[in-house]
């Protein structure tokens, strides 16, 4: 009995397997930043083309306020409150909006922002076609200040979220007044930083 022949056009492409995105252990040894390191990525973003200005703009307000990506590229002048000083935060992830109270630094990197780029449908960080910046521009832009700063592992923007929660823990701030600051409804997600936090060890081995 012959084989059957099966035409070629029923013959189906070999599987080809997706590549495994290696886990986050070993791609760095921990998931935030450091101050020291926050301010090395500023500088760097700073001095970087006619771009430089808005990228250390994003890089701070993520930071100081824990800002996810989303809420980012979502940002808009009408959150803004710059004669106030003050930011509307409005959450990702059906989390807690808030009410920040913002510094200097910011004030004058917003005032400076408004005036070099003009309004482009409302939003705080416009890309150079003149629609809001793209999450993915915002990771690249990140991932690329990163290896620029020579910071000795790959940095993404969450980073900077985590770098809040424990800059902010480390200075001692209360678990709850943290929660509310990064807009998480479950205080367990907050926990992580107070936990990692040095600063609970303090006086230990003093005498």
């Amino acid at each position: 009995m012959s084989a059957q022949i099966v035409p070629l056009k029923s013959r189906k492409p070999p599987r080809r397997s997706m590549p495994v995105r290696r886990p986050n252990a070993e791609l760095r040894t921990r998931e935030y930043l450091t101050p020291a390191e926050v301010a090395k990525l500023m500088k760097v973003a700073g001095k970087r083309s006619r771009y430089g200005q808005r990228d250390a703009c994003l890089i701070l307000l993520a930071y100081r306020h824990g800002l996810r990506v989303s809420e980012l590229v979502a940002l808009r002048w009408d959150q803004v409150d710059l004669k106030a000083g003050l930011l509307h935060v409005r959450r990702a992830k059906n989390g807690v909006p808030s009410t920040h109270p913002m510094q200097g630094d910011e004030l004058r990197a917003l005032r400076q922002l408004a005036r070099e780029w003009p309004d482009h449908g409302g939003f705080v960080f416009v890309s150079e076609r003149g629609g809001p910046m793209s999450a993915d521009g915002v990771r690249k832009m990140v991932t690329r200040t990163g290896v620029e700063a020579a910071l000795r592992f790959p940095v993404h923007p969450h980073m900077l979220r985590h770098a809040c929660g424990f800059k902010l823990a480390n200075d001692g701030h209360d678990t709850r007044a943290l929660q509310l600051w990064l807009g998480h409804r479950n205080i367990q997600h907050t926990v992580r930083y107070t936990e990692l936090s040095p600063a609970r060890f303090k006086g230990f081995w003093r005498n």
